[in-house]
């Protein structure tokens, strides 16, 4: 597919969101079903709000993750983003340790999303609603099986919880429509260190059970979202169309677009929203399929590599694993697009 004709779907899907609205009803069997494994954390906050407001997108759960912040904070980051737009899904509570606890602790990255993980806004120390009774990893485990081959698990922080699930749920993995991550580097360096991307050097053995089992994964690494590049004026643009939400949106992302100064010249990545958009408009990525493992340990911690279907090695360790996606192309400007008109499409 060209870019010239992956950019008119791309029109065509947005003039398809705003024609529709909020006051007509998508077909059920047009809906994703979504939960929303994340560590708000500035770009997952963005995310967040463009999975509430998209209309294929039946968001049904949120669970938490430490990453951005520890688990304390990013579960009330979700709390405090669900009551300020209205969210109806629950928020479940990850565990605040590694799925490796022996591994070290890596501090939290307060220089690009804050002390309070949400650009230092202010959010209150507590917020006065409840959450779910259960951990994230149960809350997974159930909602999947209530809901066979219709949950698509959109993960954008450590894969903490669903290496959590697996390992108490193996089964699971049948009955899972799809899970897009947003992490890795496959053709491009990381982001942490040389060799790895933050989310999953930030777990590499949650990582590496996530991508070896038998469910179909698809990763949105850096390889695609370091071309994603949403400038201030277009984030204005959102806040002033997309009303209280958006602006709120644009108050949090302040922060992240000045930490972002050192990488490009205005504006900042959309990393996580990438995830989301692929779930509604696949057709705007190029995927290479193969087996995908994580390095655990030594300098390169964290390392996503692909054995690429149809080439031919001597026997290793990719051998008899399922074969996954990673995202190796984008039409970035059709994303960055849908992306915009989603966010500021007031639902």
């Amino acid at each position: 597919m060209t870019f010239a004709r992956s950019l008119s779907i791309a029109a065509s899907t947005q003039d398809q969101v705003q024609a529709k609205g909020a006051d007509v009803p998508e077909k059920e069997d047009d809906m994703h079903k979504v939960i929303f494994d994340t560590d708000p954390g500035v770009d997952d906050a963005m995310a967040l709000l463009f999975l509430h407001r998209h209309p294929e997108i039946d968001l049904i759960g949120i669970t938490s993750v430490f990453g951005n912040a520890s688990i304390e904070t990013t579960t009330r980051n979700a709390l405090f983003l669900k009551q300020a737009w209205g969210i109806a899904a629950p928020v479940a509570k990850g565990l605040g340790e590694m799925f490796n606890p022996d591994r070290p602790h890596i501090d939290w990255p307060t220089g690009i999303h804050g002390h309070d993980g949400l650009g230092n806004i202010d959010v209150p120390d507590v917020i006065d609603l409840p959450l779910d009774h259960r951990p994230a990893h149960r809350f997974i485990i159930d909602t999947v099986r209530a809901n066979p081959g219709e949950v698509t698990l959109v993960a954008v922080g450590r894969m903490t919880n669903l290496a959590r699930a697996l390992r108490e749920d193996p089964d699971i993995a049948s009955l899972v429509k799809a899970v897009v991550i947003m992490g890795g580097a496959f053709d491009v360096p990381g982001n942490i260190t040389p060799a790895a991307e933050a989310n999953i050097h930030g777990d590499p053995e949650a990582a590496d059970a996530v991508m070896t089992a038998p469910w179909p994964v698809t990763v949105i690494g850096l390889d695609v979202t370091s071309q994603t590049v949403m400038t201030r004026a277009v984030l204005a643009d959102i806040a002033e169309r997309g009303g209280k939400a958006a602006k709120l949106l644009a108050d949090i992302s302040q922060f992240y677009i000045v930490f972002y100064e050192q990488h490009v010249d205005d504006g900042m990545v959309v990393h996580d929203s990438c995830a989301c958009a692929y779930v509604v408009a696949p057709e705007l990525f190029r995927t290479r399929s193969g087996p995908i493992r994580v390095l655990c340990g030594g300098i390169a911690d964290g390392q996503t590599i692909q054995k690429p279907d149809g080439r031919l090695f001597p026997p290793n360790a990719w051998d008899n694993l399922p074969s996954q996606k990673a995202c190796i192309g984008i039409d970035a400007e059709a994303v960055l697009k849908l992306i915009g008109d989603t966010l500021a499409n007031g639902r």
